[in-house]
């Protein structure tokens, strides 16, 4: 009777919104799992990309949950994610820091939540790399203790946590390299540099140096503006097709027809960045608390498939908006 049950509601799961690569699902993503809604893509999934509810200790609109009740929630969702991923797939997610109510003092729940999600039973995961995204344009926070008692600094980074059931999960880091510096091109056009003994007692050939690998490996701290106005910025390759700033088309166009964006957006530089590193053209990118949209989004530009829940119908609209991006017109030309 329960098979019977779990079939039917997998026959009629149907996506709110797709296109020729991907589609949009509204539901909870657990409630989707766990009732085998999303079973035809078990083993198919080679990135799951995603920005959670953090844990806070206040309820937002997007909602989340707080304390203990997030802890168990975020450690049950490994085992349910990872039955999705292909045996080199990836996992990549945003937490960002949590404070303690009404003290200057941080929470350890985002570093509880990071454990329990690796050494929940069945997932089989392990920690790849730590990245920091950083946001100098970030506003001063927590407000009472930055800005009113000022006896703390501003909390402008969030964690991004890649982890993977392989030791060795698809990866090629030059998909994201970096603009070589000013300095690092006339090297190479003149082929001269100091080779010899360093002081770390690293010793450098005379020729170590002069092979063009057409950039520098990114650095594992991503910077979402500048971090030195007057320094040359040189963002991954990942960077350069999405103005992370609220001056993209998306943001432009909730302006003018007055609708008030998702209010946690995961930057499309951040999104493109892992989209890239992590997987190649046809591969699918799931991201299960889509918003948005912007992972989508984002694979669709890179010709890669894609695979979005949402659990508010509300961001339905806005994740449709996306796709009206002029850009993606001419993607599908080339």
């Amino acid at each position: 009777m329960e098979k019977r049950i779990m079939a039917k509601r997998r026959a009629k799961l149907s996506a709110a919104f797709s296109t020729s690569s991907g589609k949009y699902f509204v539901g909870d993503v657990v409630k989707l799992l766990r009732t085998g809604a999303l079973k035809r893509y078990e083993g198919k999934v080679q990135l799951i990309v995603t920005s959670p509810p953090f844990p806070l200790n206040l309820k937002k609109s997007y909602g989340n949950l707080t304390g203990d009740s997030y802890l168990k929630w975020f450690t049950e969702l490994a085992p349910l994610l990872t039955k999705l991923l292909k045996p080199t797939g990836s996992v990549v997610i945003e937490i960002g820091n949590a404070w303690e109510s009404s003290r200057p003092v941080q929470s350890l729940l985002p570093l509880k939540a990071l454990i329990g999600f690796l050494e929940s039973k069945g997932s089989n995961l392990r920690l790849c790399q730590e990245f920091i995204c950083y946001n100098p344009s970030r506003l001063p926070s927590p407000a009472a203790w930055v800005t009113t008692r000022r006896i703390r600094a501003v909390d402008s980074y969030t964690h991004i946590w890649w982890m993977a059931k392989n030791n060795f999960p698809k990866a090629n880091n030059r998909r994201v390299l970096r603009p070589y510096s000013k300095k690092m091109q006339a090297l190479l056009k003149t082929g001269k540099f100091n080779s010899g003994e360093r002081p770390s007692h690293h010793w450098i050939s005379e020729t170590a140096f002069l092979k063009d690998c057409g950039g520098s490996i990114s650095h594992n701290l991503l910077e979402m503006d500048p971090l030195d106005p007057d320094r040359e910025v040189r963002l991954p390759n990942a960077f350069s097709f999405s103005n992370t700033s609220s001056n993209d088309y998306f943001s432009r166009e909730c302006k003018k027809r007055k609708i008030t964006p998702h209010p946690a957006r995961m930057p499309m530089g951040l999104a493109a960045f892992f989209v890239q590193f992590l997987t190649t053209s046809g591969d699918l990118v799931f991201d299960p608390f889509g918003g948005t949209n912007t992972t989508g989004y984002v694979a669709e530009r890179l010709r890669r498939k894609w695979l979005t829940t949402e659990i508010s119908r509300s961001y339905l609209s806005q994740a449709k908006l996306r796709f009206t991006d002029p850009a993606l017109k001419k993607r599908k030309k080339k």
